[in-house]
């Protein structure tokens, strides 16, 4: 998708933050965004396959980021983060928590997305210590039957070297006309940055992450229970017609946590939390401050 097909000429708050860098103890600069005050515990979000972080909807991160701080930050080797990218969930999980040590969060809540939200699980299971709450955006666990890969009609569309905005309304949005016009109201938030983008992703991140993806969908069943091991308290969400990771997935994730809630979008895909920004922003507070 090029940056000139979609954009838009506003820019305000999280699409013009600076980019920042920061060295990490496993010698990665780490390309990230910081917006939002900074009293209380920060959210760090976790980008979508092949997402840098101009691929978040800046009007939901100004939503979250209304009343509190909310980091967004590139993988080891993606976007305007050094190195190589990671091929495995494990790997990738280590690299964020190097960022977050770097930058001396002593306790963080986490927002995953997709990939992301695999990323999340890992990272709760690691450091339950320092991760408070966690949102699990279109997830599934490790070792789910059905997760080997996605679907050919999905992964054509977004796996591909170029891909079109309408290949990516495709999979982020549904076909009905409200849907439609949330994903090209998105489309043209994320590409209205015109300034200070960020690096755009290359073949080697596609390459690394669909490994990742595929080795996490390896059928295990003994993976499963390890999720009963996270007891920080649990968001999941999703679109109730996501083609990339199906809504029953959030339902078993759901069902090994011991801790968790769990919400479906009504008309809305793999995009839905930014197709529904107002409302996901507010339910996401809600979960977070406790209300």
């Amino acid at each position: 998708m090029t940056d000139t097909e979609f954009r838009s000429d506003t820019v305000t708050g999280y699409a013009s933050a600076p980019n920042l860098s920061i060295r990490a103890g496993d010698g990665v600069d780490y390309a990230y965004r910081d917006v939002g005050p900074r009293a209380g515990r920060p959210l760090v979000l976790l980008v979508h396959f092949r997402g840098n972080l101009d691929n978040w909807d800046p009007i939901l991160i100004d939503a979250l980021a209304q009343d509190r701080r909310v980091i967004t930050v590139d993988y080891r080797g993606v976007g305007g983060s050094s190195g190589s990218p990671a091929d495995t969930i494990e790997q990738m999980a280590r690299e964020v928590l190097a960022f977050t040590t770097a930058l001396r969060l002593e306790t963080f809540d986490l927002l995953g997305f997709s990939i992301g939200s695999f990323v999340a699980q890992r990272i709760a299971l690691t450091r339950p210590d320092v991760v408070g709450k966690v949102v699990l955006a279109s997830t599934a666990p490790q070792g789910a039957p059905g997760m080997h890969g996605w679907a050919p009609e999905v992964i054509g569309a977004i796996g591909g070297p170029q891909t079109s905005g309408e290949q990516y309304l495709d999979v982020f949005f549904t076909s009905s006309e409200s849907s439609r016009a949330a994903g090209m109201g998105t489309l043209s938030r994320i590409y209205g940055r015109t300034e200070g983008r960020d690096a755009q992703t290359d073949w080697a991140t596609r390459v690394a992450q669909y490994d990742a993806v595929t080795r996490w969908g390896i059928p295990n069943s003994a993976l499963l229970s390890e999720l009963t091991a996270l007891t920080a308290p649990v968001f999941v969400a999703n679109g109730d017609s996501d083609p990339m990771i199906l809504p029953r997935f959030s339902y078993l994730v759901a069902g090994l946590l011991p801790n968790a809630k769990v919400t479906l979008y009504p008309d809305s895909a793999h995009g839905f939390l930014f197709q529904h920004h107002r409302q996901f922003a507010s339910d996401v507070l809600e979960f977070l401050d406790g209300r």
